[in-house]
Parts: structure tokens; sequence; C-alpha cells
């Protein structure tokens, strides 16, 4: 039995799909249970009880989190985000190992590293955490709870970093973007020419799925990818082929760009349309003999509207 906590969200619904189409018992921990197959347990936190989501459990894979937020309301911003991430996530990994699940696969973040590849190359895994953000720090305290909990108890431990994950009811800057293009709005991003790894919800699912049970990934961090780069600009473009309409994209200097985004508040924002951020897959791929189901191009076509039926 494998447990999926988040298992109503955007990444845990699609691992579920997956694991359902494979024949895999799984059980859904969600915050409130409406069905028959799944487990309420509450807010995360330090004091949740798992017991009745991990009976009978072998494998944990452990998407819910509290999620970046772009304008966090938290009086303390780094202190809510450790109580869901790092203390909820210390709990589940320490009752389930009572319980006597074997492994348990963590959906991290590549914020973990940082927040751009600029003036060097693709992050790895080897590399020495950098995060910069109370979201990205709270998940990298939570690898090393998770590790000193693997020490003590035995239980296996896979972190997985992803990237910005898209796909079919992604919602914020992905969905943005989608947005700008479906309606033909003019964007200044036609010299963004900085390269960026993505990772499709059905590829990181299917990850996910080969992380709770390949041998090879008992103890492991793995950084996950579609296996390609793309430049914002032509990220625009590929979508603007998905979605039949051309992207409407004229010529801005990034550094007009910054400096626009400067003057209005919005800097951070612009700064993660206009630098890289780039990781090397090749290690989770070679590791697992895994490699991604869809190509970007299949992923963003499943995320076009379907068209209308003929009249």
């Amino acid at each position: 039995m494998t447990l999926v906590t988040g298992a109503n969200g955007f990444v845990g619904g699609e691992i579920v799909r997956q694991l359902r189409d494979r024949g895999v018992p799984v059980r859904l921990a969600v915050r409130r249970a409406a069905g028959a197959d799944e487990v309420g347990v509450g807010d995360i936190g330090p004091d949740t009880d798992w017991s009745a989501a991990l009976v009978g459990v072998g494998r944990v894979i452990h998407c819910a989190a509290r999620v970046h937020q772009m304008d966090d309301r938290a009086a303390d911003p780094l202190e809510a985000f450790r109580g869901v991430n790092r203390d909820g996530t210390a709990a589940l990994a320490r009752q389930a190992a009572a319980a006597g699940a074997k492994r348990l696969v963590f959906l991290s973040s590549i914020k973990v590293h940082g927040e751009t590849t600029k003036d060097r190359g693709p992050f790895t895994a080897d590399d020495v955490p950098d995060p910069q953000d109370p979201y990205g720090q709270s998940k990298w305290e939570a690898e090393q709870a998770l590790r000193v909990i693997a020490a003590e108890t035995g239980i296996e431990i896979v972190v997985i970093r992803p990237p910005l994950v898209y796909g079919p009811g992604v919602r914020a800057n992905f969905a943005r973007m989608m947005s700008w293009v479906a309606r033909g709005r003019p964007l200044p991003l036609g010299l963004c020419r900085n390269q960026r790894s993505l990772v499709s919800v059905t590829n990181l699912a299917s990850l996910a799925i080969a992380a709770s049970r390949h041998p090879a990934a008992a103890g492991a961090t793995l950084l996950a990818s579609d296996g390609e780069t793309v430049s914002v600009r032509d990220l625009l473009a590929r979508i603007g082929t998905a979605l039949g309409r051309p992207a409407r994209l004229f010529p801005v200097p990034p550094a007009l760009l910054r400096l626009a985004g400067s003057l209005t508040g919005q800097r951070a924002a612009i700064d993660r349309l206009c630098d890289p951020l780039v990781i090397d897959g090749a290690p989770t791929r070679q590791l697992l003999g895994w490699n991604p189901p869809l190509t970007m191009a299949e992923a963003l076509a499943q995320m076009a509207p379907a068209p209308e039926p003929a009249a």
C-alpha cells in the first residue's frame, strides 16, 4: 500500500492517478475525507495524527506542503513554513517508521539550491544548499530532519527537488503565462533568452513513483526535470503553438525590464522571468533508469483546451 499525502492537490492527484492506472493499492491522505479511500488528517503540523492513514502502508509519497506564496500574509512566514514543511514532515516520517513503512519520498524544491544559476553551471544534487526565501529554507530544514530520522529509525528517505511544475490545472505564474498568450496580450519578453528547466506534472509523478520503488533510490537526492531547457521567450512561443495562436512578443532589453520591475515593486517577479535556472537531471535518469514519459511539447499540448464540437 502506498500513501499519498496532499492527494487531492496538483501533484498528488496526478501521482494517485498514475498509481491507480498501474493497479497499485493507494490510500489518499487529505485534509477532510470525502471518499472511501481517503483519510482525513486535518491541518499538517508537528501534532498531526497520521496513524489511521498509515495502517498497512509500506511506502509514503509526501506531497502536502505549505506552498510558496507571492503575497504571504503570515505574521512570521518562516515559522509558518517550518510548522508545515519541516515539523509536519518530520512528524509524518517518525510515525511512518513506527508504523512499519519502508520508504518515504519527499517532494522538496529546487529552491533549496537558490533562485538562479546565473554565472554558474546547472544545479546538481551535490551542490551546497543556498535557499533564499522562507519556503526554500523550510524545505531544506525538512530534508535535514528526514536524514536524522532515517539514521535513527532505518526508514528509507528519497528527496526529489523539482523546479517549476506545469500541466493541466496549474495555477500561479504558469497559468498567468498561458492566459497572456491565450488573450493575445503583447509581451515585452522577446529578448529573454535565459534558459530554464521545468518539469511537467506527469513526468514528476512518474519520477516520484519510480523513486518510491527503485532499490537504488534509497537515500538519494534526485533533481527532476523534463530533460529539456527552454528560454522564457521560447517557452511562450511553445505555449502559443499548443494553444494554436502565436505568442505576441516584442523585444525589450532585460535590463530595462529589471529597471521597470524595481520602479514598480515587481523586481523579484521580473528576475524570475529573466534569470536562468538550469538543473542537471542526468544523474537522476541514470540512477533509476528512468526517462520522462512526455516531451515538453506533449505536456504543453495536454494543457490546450479541447476544441469545441462542430455545430
